[in-house]
């Protein structure tokens, strides 16, 4: 049986991009060494400065790849505790898992994020991020789109549960079409 791989927002995702942006570097390095051992092999300057040209070019993409792998290398999933915790809201609200956002300042891993009619509250689990400034980030960033709901970043475990627990279901709210435009906004910045 075929195991479904996750999406951008749903469990898992983090670590299964990590994964698959691994794959794809070690091959685009072992294609940069193929290049520079066959050019080793040949004889004619032609062909050394094909493959020469052909490596350095592959740099490139390979590189492109690496720069956001290593950037969100430190970024850990979170715990099956954290989705056992988070899974009953669900049902009440958009939940997105494993999101990796970033600004200009900061990588900011998300681990759980509420889209709901009356905000978006995310947790962010690095202690570096400044919840006022992300939230300032996020809030322009939304106005930007013409999307008006309030964000809220929330660095500690605790009271973003608190929060999300003080939530009344989403479908007790009228929707504009704020959340789904929300959630594919969200989905489209992560890494």
């Amino acid at each position: 049986m075929k195991t479904q791989k996750p999406q951008k927002g749903q469990k898992g995702y983090r670590n299964y991009h990590k994964k698959t942006e691994l794959l794809k570097i070690l091959a685009g390095s072992a294609v940069i060494l193929m290049f520079l051992g066959a050019r080793m092999a040949v004889k004619e300057t032609a062909w050394k400065n094909i493959l020469t040209v052909s490596a350095i070019l592959t740099v490139l993409p390979t590189a492109n790849l690496a720069s956001p792998f290593l950037a969100a290398l430190p970024c850990k999933g979170p715990k099956e505790e954290f989705y056992r915790m988070l899974a009953p809201f669900e049902g009440q609200m958009v939940v997105l898992y494993d999101l990796i956002l970033t600004s200009k300042e900061w990588i900011m891993p998300m681990d759980g994020i509420l889209v709901h009619p009356s905000g978006v509250y995310a947790y962010c689990t690095s202690q570096k991020v400044k919840a006022a400034k992300a939230e300032a980030f996020f809030s322009g960033l939304f106005h930007s789109h013409r999307l008006e709901l309030p964000v809220k970043v929330i660095t500690d475990e605790k009271a973003f549960f608190k929060r999300a627990f003080s939530l009344k279901p989403a479908k007790e709210y009228e929707d504009d079409g704020s959340v789904a435009y929300a959630v594919n906004l969200l989905k489209s910045l992560s890494m």
